[in-house]
């Protein structure tokens, strides 16, 4: 079971080393545990600070893509060094890496495939009262979109199965942690949470400026990932909510025509009208947002099997690399895996295979050349 614990970073050349000198060297259930840097276009020295600390990988962004950008290429390079449990923790150490063990323990038990740090937000010395309601604000809304009950939705702490992060597709630049959720409520993985420690802030937080941007990002993030896993629900809602508005100042114009008062009130009846049509149109755009939500959802199945075969073929290529060392003499060659092969053009492929023959047997080559001179190759009549 291999373990690979990954830290997004920018410009953290004061707290990576840290960091990684708090990750366990050994867990119960694990045999390898390795660390992954992922280098978000940092100007300072965070690459060379973790080279030195003993990070087992690097990798390292040309520019600053941002915090989800980060995740995202952490987790492909986790699955394609063959990871089996993937952690993701913070450059800053806000979290202990000694609950690194607690984290991992119900995917090494097969209870859960996604697992979330707690942080307590309730009880933390470390935020105000006002961040403290927000947060367990925006948990319950996060847990309400994605129907599955969270402690903490924002925290960064979190560890995934191997099966988990395949499944997993980021696409919102400011933040993965609400996504991943959401995501994980829908494709019913298994979450759970677990009561983990943290550390004094080192610094700010620099995914937002202040606490008005963060909560207008965060809305607009729950509401367009819930928008494109239950797009029918959503927009029926909307609809539904126009047409009663709708149905409702109609309502009023019908009394008032029927109390008698049959000149006036036009407004009324002009404005029912623009409602119930603009709910109706709703209602049409959230069938055609189904329909396109179905497509979506074939299209990550296919992305999963490419990101299955990927890992894969990298795992069966360094093992017949291994394979492929000198041995000693007395060694028996290994057979080599079947491989299969999309055959683009077959005149090409004829022609490629001619040339390996040649090179392989230039010798029997001349001697066929030798003993017939003067053979042309004859033209087909058409």
């Amino acid at each position: 079971m291999k373990l690979i614990v990954q830290i997004p970073a920018f410009n953290e050349e004061e707290t990576i080393a840290q960091t990684l000198r708090d990750i366990p060297k050994k867990i119960d259930g694990i045999s390898a545990i390795e660390t992954l840097v992922i280098d978000d276009g940092s100007t300072d020295n965070t690459v060379d600070v973790a080279r030195k600390a003993g990070a087992t990988h690097v990798v390292q962004l040309k520019s600053h893509r941002g915090l989800s950008a980060a995740f995202v290429a952490g987790v492909d390079a986790a699955l394609r060094l063959g990871a089996n449990i993937i952690v993701n923790t913070d450059a800053d150490n806000q979290y202990a890496g000694a609950d690194i063990a607690r984290l991992v323990a119900p995917i090494l038990r097969g209870s859960a495939e996604v697992v979330i740090g707690d942080r307590e937000v309730s009880k933390s010395p470390h935020m105000s009262p006002l961040k403290r309601l927000l947060q367990r604000l925006g948990t319950w809304t996060v847990g309400l979109a994605s129907g599955i009950r969270v402690g903490d939705a924002t925290s960064g702490f979190r560890a995934f199965s191997r099966e988990a992060a395949l499944q997993i597709n980021v696409f919102n630049p400011f933040t993965y942690t609400l996504e991943t959720i959401i995501q994980s409520g829908n494709r019913n993985l298994g979450v759970q949470s677990v009561t983990i420690r943290t550390n004094a802030p080192s610094r700010p937080s620099r995914l937002y400026r202040g606490m008005g941007t963060y909560l207008r990002k965060s809305i607009a993030t729950v509401f367009r990932i819930y928008t494109i896993y239950r797009p029918l629900k959503t927009f029926f809602l909307i609809g539904s909510l126009l047409i009663f508005i709708g149905a409702a100042i109609g309502a009023r114009f019908l009394w008032y025509f029927f109390q008698g008062d049959r000149g006036g009130h036009v407004q009324s009846l002009i404005l029912a009208a623009v409602f119930l049509i603009i709910g109706f149109q709703t209602m049409l755009i959230g069938l055609v947002a189904d329909l396109i939500s179905v497509n979506r959802r074939l299209s990550e199945e296919v992305l999963i099997r490419l990101k299955k075969m990927r890992t894969t073929e990298r795992i069966r290529g360094s093992l017949r690399d291994r394979q492929a060392r000198p041995q000693p003499a007395q060694a028996q060659p290994q057979k080599q895996e079947t491989q299969w092969v999309w055959l683009l053009d077959e005149n090409k492929l004829e022609e490629r295979a001619a040339t390996d023959e040649q090179v392989a047997n230039p010798q029997q080559q001349q001697q066929q050349q030798q003993q017939q001179p003067g053979r042309r190759r004859r033209r087909r009549r058409p």
